[in-house]
């Protein structure tokens, strides 16, 4: 084989590779500076930058306030769903043999969590203590009071649905005579819940529509500014991404800014609530905390908010620059 086909074969992928290389930094070299270049730009002109990330702020905290007091009424949601107690009266004429196999069936139940059974004379004690009827409960023959087990539900029972499969599964025992379940709060509260989430996520969809708006508009004045610039990069060959870079870093850094500020406003909003919060439920001698923003919520608020912010930069950049060409 010819060594001079050989050394120009080396030297063209060494070439290759070099070209390769000097792409790759200049591509590099050019978001860097695109992304300082943006920043500097929105730092340049401080007050319109500034209600510009106003605007993305309330728009962005509203809906994650919303978001996070529903959180908060679910937590307390969960924590009544803990005291929601089944009563289950038993026949009058059963057997204690029988009591005693039902029993063992529901302490076997993977969803009954703990079960407390009250003979009849122990209920008969505690009615005459707490009803003040004593005397006139000892004139009676028999103790009118049956058997009644108080059944505590797991914690993943947590729908009205759940519990209501449960209670049906132990009414179909021949010696149960009722069980008693006070489900329309829980009815009432998992519906208010349900349409909670959908105002959150109708507000949360209207208001993200409204950040992609702001910084289109935003950014396409910012577009007519630099008509001529982009037209002179234009006319030496750049391409719509090279044109488009730098925007798109400007609609990230409005959107980080923004959710930054939202962040703000919620922890001020929290930390103004945390005080009363408490001593409401000192009153109530609950230990139930006030749910609110921590390092999660932090990035997924930011990384929504520079999300949108870039959106609205490509969707708006995208649609002007077709109008813009060297003559």
């Amino acid at each position: 084989m010819n060594p001079a086909a050989n050394e120009n074969k080396g030297r063209g992928a060494k070439v290759s590779k070099t070209s390769i290389i000097n792409d790759l930094h200049s591509w590099w070299r050019h978001h860097r500076d695109s992304c300082s270049d943006s920043l500097s730009r929105l730092l340049h002109t401080p007050f319109q930058s500034l209600m510009t990330w106003m605007v993305i702020a309330v728009a962005i905290a509203l809906p994650a306030a919303l978001y996070l007091g529903l959180k908060n009424m679910q937590e307390l949601g969960d924590g009544w769903q803990d005291n929601a107690q089944m009563s289950v009266f038993l026949q009058r004429e059963a057997q204690n043999r029988a009591i005693d196999n039902l029993q063992k069936k529901l302490e076997k139940d993977s969803d009954i969590a703990s079960i407390a059974r009250i003979d009849p004379g122990k209920a008969l004690i505690e009615f005459q203590q707490y009803s003040g009827l004593g005397d006139v409960l000892q004139d009676l023959d028999e103790n009118p009071l049956p058997t009644v087990f108080i059944i505590q539900p797991v914690a993943r029972l947590d729908s009205p649905d759940k519990l209501s499969d449960l209670k049906g599964r132990i009414q179909v025992n021949s010696i149960v005579e009722s069980v008693q379940l006070d489900m329309g709060w829980l009815r009432r509260l998992h519906e208010l819940l349900a349409l909670g989430e959908r105002v959150v996520f109708a507000l949360a969809s209207l208001l993200s529509l409204g950040v992609l708006l702001v910084i289109g508009n935003t950014l396409r004045l910012a577009i007519e500014n630099r008509r001529d610039e982009i037209i002179v990069v234009k006319m030496v060959g750049g391409t719509d991404g090279f044109v488009r870079r730098p925007f798109l870093y400007t609609g990230l850094w409005y959107g980080l800014g923004g959710g930054l500020m939202a962040f703000i406003m919620l922890t001020i909003i929290g930390l103004s609530l945390s005080s009363p919060v408490s001593n409401l439920v000192n009153l109530y001698e609950s230990d139930y905390s006030l749910y609110g923003l921590n390092f999660s919520t932090f990035f997924k608020l930011l990384g929504l908010s520079a999300f949108l912010g870039w959106l609205g930069a490509w969707l708006a950049v995208s649609r002007h620059l077709k109008g813009i060409e060297p003559h």
